[in-house]
């Protein structure tokens, strides 16, 4: 499949005529290839888009909006088979992991297509004889900018909302995962009463796409999911046009395991929590924060689990772990694994797996200081600590020892130490005897480094939303 950029309604290849491939990160075999964008292209994509949201009944019309969405994930869903084999080939997903993302992407458009006709906004009249209207109105051009670990889930995350709230866009792929998101927006682009210009795509390889859309000032707003260092130099380089910013940012989430649960039941959670996705997850357990009380227990059952995990392609049906995405990704987490012992006692020692492809074996190292450069980094692989801690007081100042506070879980029976945890952690979501869920109604984001705005649920409007007060004085 060759995934173009689109622009005001018209595909779009590279002006020298260049094509680069996507690769299986199984097999390193090319399953299809984008036309890289351009600064000219990404400019030319957000003028589109500001005619479209100027020039267009779009940012108006809600129930065209409701729609244009309802038909997306209709479409979605007619076709996720397909989808899902796709995602599974550019991210090296395993079958069951690729065909949860295309269903929580369909949630999401088929939420959003219900609330994009809720009426925003409310009257009153504050001094007698006059009327206050506060009216909530689309932001204007969002751009969107996805990462590759859930392009299609995070694309539409943030893509949905932004339409719904009567927002134009400007996609913006991750060079990993191109094809996928170009599959899934020709699904959109297929929509007959979707106005040109309201829905465009750049790709990118390196960063002058992204660079261009955030300077731009016909871009109002951006919403960004990925690193919290890409993220602080998204909110420098948009602060001179004051665009409003959605930013999921990095995150070390906590998993904190009381003496009193079912220990086999926790370390499988601990478990799914951690390397689901090879561990290429925002929101994965990457700190096991277990009670000192159970910590030998745990540290056997879950070194067993690590090891006894099998590594392989999705084309393998006995495969429970995928690889990461690309070489680059497989060089930077081999180079972590192999200085794992300068951090800690490493409990099991992950490597690389023969045979091609980008397969790494999980990494779980026992750290008793938080400075660890493995506690306080995000690591974005299967590379977990594990640490312990005496009580509910020690448990916290650990799990708020970095700047992250994106999630965290707890896992405990007592369901009046579960929801005074959960209400002390500084985290955006908090599971409890669980990990890694997460629904289209209800909201996520980050505290301190890990992002501002929430996506999910129907906050995520206010994103890419803007409020305005019409005051009238009625005549004498």
């Amino acid at each position: 499949m060759d995934a173009l950029n689109h622009i005001g309604g018209r595909d779009l290849a590279d002006e020298s005529g260049r094509w680069l491939e996507s690769l299986d990160p199984a097999t390193g075999k090319a399953i299809g290839r984008f036309a890289p964008g351009s600064s000219e292209l990404a400019e030319a994509a957000a003028i589109a888009a500001s005619k479209a949201f100027f020039g267009t009944e779009w940012a108006a019309n809600p129930r065209l909006r409701e729609s244009v969405l309802r038909g997306f994930a209709d479409r979605m869903a007619q076709d996720s088979d397909q989808l899902t084999e796709l995602l599974s080939l550019e991210t090296g997903k395993l079958r069951h992991e690729a065909a949860a993302e295309i269903a929580a992407a369909i949630s999401e458009a088929r939420f959003y297509a219900g609330l994009a006709r809720l009426p925003q906004g409310r009257s009153a009249e504050i001094v007698p004889g006059t009327l206050s209207i506060l009216s909530r109105e689309a932001a204007g051009v969002v751009a969107v900018i996805v990462p590759w670990n859930s392009p299609v889930t995070l694309l539409v995350r943030s893509l949905a909302p932004a339409l719904a709230a009567g927002c134009t866009v400007v996609v913006k792929p991750a060079s990993q995962t191109a094809v996928i998101n170009r599959r899934v927006l020709d699904l959109l682009l297929e929509e007959s009463l979707l106005p040109a210009g309201v829905v465009n795509i750049v790709n990118e390889l390196g960063s002058v796409v992204g660079q261009t859309l955030v300077a731009s000032r016909n871009v109002h707003a951006i919403s960004f999911t990925g690193s919290t260092r890409t993220g602080a130099a998204i909110m420098a380089a948009a602060a001179p046009t004051m665009k409003r910013l959605s930013l999921e940012l990095g995150g070390k989430s906590p998993a904190i395991v009381f003496p009193d649960v079912n220990l086999e039941k926790a370390a499988e959670e601990l478990t799914f929590g951690a390397l689901a996705a090879a561990g290429q997850f925002c929101m994965a357990a990457s700190r096991f924060l277990i009670h000192e009380q159970v910590a030998c227990e745990m540290q056997s059952l879950l070194s067993q689990r690590f090891r006894s995990l099998r590594v392989g392609p999705a084309s393998s049906a006995d495969s429970q772990m995928g690889p990461v995405i690309d070489a680059d990704n497989h060089r930077r987490l081999l180079g972590l694994m192999a200085a794992a012992p300068e951090q800690g006692e490493v409990l099991v020692a992950g490597t690389t797996k023969g045979g091609g492809g980008h397969f790494l074996t999980p990494t779980l190292v026992k750290i008793d200081d938080t400075r660890s450069s493995l506690v306080q980094n995000e690591i974005f692989g299967p590379i977990i600590t594990f640490e312990t801690f005496s009580d509910e007081s020690q448990a916290l100042a650990k799990a708020h020892a970095t700047d992250f506070g994106l999630a965290a879980s707890v896992h405990t029976l007592a369901i009046d130490r579960a929801h005074r945890v959960a209400r002390k952690l500084r985290a955006g979501t908090v599971w409890i005897n669980c990990h890694r869920r997460q629904f289209a109604e209800a909201e996520v984001g980050g505290f301190g480094q890990s992002g501002l705005g929430r996506l999910h649920g129907a906050e995520a409007l206010a994103d890419f939303m803007e409020t305005k007060h019409i005051h009238l004085q009625h005549s004498n």
